[in-house]
């Protein structure tokens, strides 16, 4: 899987992860080397490996 729009996301931004909706709006912590750490409002912080999962960016 290509970086495509993870390699854009950056602290602040607001995601949701694609295949855990019960999760809900999550912000971005960081982004370093396809490590993309996510404050969930409903899971915490959780750290996504950017290779394998594409997180939603979410307009509010």
């Amino acid at each position: 899987m290509s970086a495509g729009l993870n390699a854009l996301l950056e602290p602040g931004m607001f995601v949701r992860h694609p295949t855990e909706p019960g999760w809900g709006l999550g912000q971005v912590q960081s982004n370093i080397a396809e490590r993309i750490t996510v404050n969930f409002e409903h899971q915490g912080k959780v750290v996504i490996d950017g290779r394998f999962v594409e997180l939603l960016l979410e307009h509010l």
